[in-house]
C-alpha cells in the first residue's frame, strides 16, 4: 500500500507562510467591512439596519462559497479551488471601491464573501493534510494566526487612511484587490496536498464518488454525531464573532467615542489576537483540541459579558483585549479540529458544509444586532445574548465532541 509522503520541514514552513498570506488577505477584507461601515454610516447616512444588512450580505456570500468550494475541492483539488476563490474575493473587493450606491456595494460584497467563505475551509484542509499528525493542530492554529495579521493591517488602513482622506473607504477597498496579484505567485509556489494526490492516483474515474454520495457520507451513521456537533459549534462561533467584531467600531461610536478614537481602540484590541492564537497553538498539542475549544469559548463568553458591562475606557479596552484573545484562539482550535473528523474523500465537503451552516449565523447576527440597536436594546443585553450563544457551542464540544489530538487523518 503506497504511503502518504510527508513534506520536508522547509516545505511545510513554506506552505504555511504561502497559504497564511492568503488567509491574511481574507481577514483584511472581512475587517475592512467593519471599519468601512462606520465611515459609510456618516457619509451615506446609513442606519443600523442597513449596516447590519451590509455585513449580513457578505456572510450570505461566505455561506454559499464555503459549501460550493468545499464540494469542488474534493473533486478538483485543494490548490485550484484555493486560487480561484482568492481571485474572486480580491477582484470583488477592488471593484467595491467604485460602488456608486448601497445596492451595488451589497452585490459586490456578496461576490467577495463567496470567495472569502470558499477559501477558508479549503486552505485549512490543504495545510492539515500536508503535515504530520504531531504537528497538525499547532500548524493549523498558526495558519489561523495570519487572520490577526489581516485584522491589524485593516485596522492600520482604517486608522491612517479612512478618516484622513476624502473617500478614504474607497482607497481601503482598492487595496483589497492586491491579493489578485498574490494568486499568480501562489499558483507556482504551492501544490495539492500529498494525501489528496495519492487518493486521486488510487481511484479510477468510476470510483470517484458523486456530490450526492459525498453529502450522504457526511451524514452517514458513523459521522452523524460529529456533523451535528460541528454544525452547532460553527453556527455559535460564527454568530458571535460576526455579531461582535463587525460591529465593534460602531459599538465604540455608540459608546460616545469619535470615529478616530474608535478605530484606535479597536486596533489595540486587535493586537491581542496574536497571543491568543500563539497560546492556543501551544496548548492544542499539549492538552488537546477539546480542552482548547471549551476553555477558550467559556472565557470568550465571560469577556463578552464584561465588554457589554464596561463603562470606562480602561475597562472597555481590557474587556476588548480579552475578547480578541480568547475568541480568536478558539477560532484557531476550530479550524484545526474540523477537518480531522472526516476521511480524505469527503474532508473539504464535511468542513465546507459545517462552515457554510456556520455562516448562516454570520448572516443573522450582524443584521440582528442592527435591528436590536434600532429598537433601543442596550449593548449590555446584546452582548449577554452572545455570551449564551458561545456557551452553547462550548457545551456541544464538551458533550458531543471527540478528541482528535495526535490521530492520523482517515483515508
Amino acid at each position: 500500500m503506497e504511503q502518504v509522503k510527508v513534506l520536508s520541514k522547509p516545505k511545510r514552513r513554506s506552505l504555511l507562510t504561502s497559504v497564511g498570506m492568503s488567509w491574511l488577505f481574507d481577514a483584511m477584507d472581512v475587517a475592512l467591512i467593519s471599519f468601512v461601515a462606520a465611515a459609510l454610516a456618516v457619509e451615506w447616512s446609513l442606519g443600523p439596519q442597513q449596516l447590519g444588512l451590509l455585513a449580513a450580505i457578505n456572510s450570505v456570500g461566505m455561506a454559499v462559497g464555503a459549501a460550493c468550494a468545499g464540494i469542488m475541492a474534493d473533486r478538483f483539488g485543494r490548490k485550484s479551488v484555493l486560487l480561484w476563490t482568492l481571485l474572486i474575493f480580491s477582484l470583488a473587493s477592488g471593484l467595491s471601491a467604485v460602488a456608486t450606491g448601497f445596492i451595488m456595494l451589497c452585490i459586490l460584497r456578496f461576490v467577495s464573501g463567496f470567495g472569502l467563505g470558499g477559501e477558508l475551509p479549503v486552505a485549512s484542509t490543504l495545510v492539515s493534510e500536508s503535515v504530520p499528525a504531531n504537528e497538525r493542530g499547532r500548524t493549523v492554529v498558526l495558519l489561523e494566526s495570519f487572520w490577526a495579521g489581516g485584522w491589524i493591517v485593516a485596522a492600520l488602513i482604517a486608522y491612517f487612511i479612512i478618516p484622513n482622506f476624502d473617500n478614504g473607504w474607497r482607497i481601503a477597498f482598492a487595496l483589497g484587490a492586491l491579493p489578485a496579484f498574490y494568486a499568480l505567485y501562489l499558483r507556482r509556489k504551492i501544490d495539492d496536498s500529498p494525501r489528496f494526490i495519492l487518493q486521486q492516483k488510487k481511484k479510477t474515474k468510476a470510483e470517484r464518488i458523486s456530490l450526492k454520495q459525498r453529502f450522504a457520507q457526511v451524514w452517514a451513521p458513523e459521522y452523524r454525531k460529529t456533523s451535528i456537533m460541528l454544525w452547532i459549534l460553527w453556527f455559535t462561533v460564527v454568530f458571535s464573532y460576526y455579531g461582535m467584531f463587525l460591529w465593534l467600531p460602531q459599538v465604540m461610536v455608540y459608546k460616545d467615542y469619535s470615529l478616530t478614537k474608535s478605530f484606535e481602540y479597536v486596533l489595540i484590541m486587535t493586537l491581542a489576537q496574536l497571543p491568543g492564537y500563539f497560546t492556543a497553538a501551544y496548548f492544542i498539542e499539549k492538552f488537546g483540541r477539546k480542552f482548547v475549544l471549551v476553555v477558550y469559548l467559556v472565557l470568550t463568553a465571560a469577556s463578552a459579558i464584561w465588554f457589554g458591562l464596561a463603562d470606562t475606557t480602561a475597562t472597555l479596552i481590557a474587556a476588548g483585549i480579552c475578547l480578541s484573545f480568547f475568541n480568536l484562539g478558539a477560532w484557531g482550535g476550530l479550524y484545526a479540529y474540523t477537518p480531522e473528523h472526516y476521511p480524505t474523500s469527503i474532508r473539504t465537503t464535511g468542513a465546507g458544509l459545517a462552515a457554510s451552516f456556520g455562516r448562516i449565523g454570520g448572516i443573522i447576527a450582524p443584521f440582528l444586532v442592527g435591528w436590536l440597536i434600532s429598537q433601543g436594546v442596550a449593548i449590555t443585553s446584546i452582548f449577554a445574548m452572545f455570551c449564551v450563544m458561545i456557551l452553547i457551542g462550548a457545551a456541544a464540544v464538551a458533550f458531543l465532541g471527540k478528541e482528535t489530538k495526535g490521530t492520523e487523518l482517515a483515508e
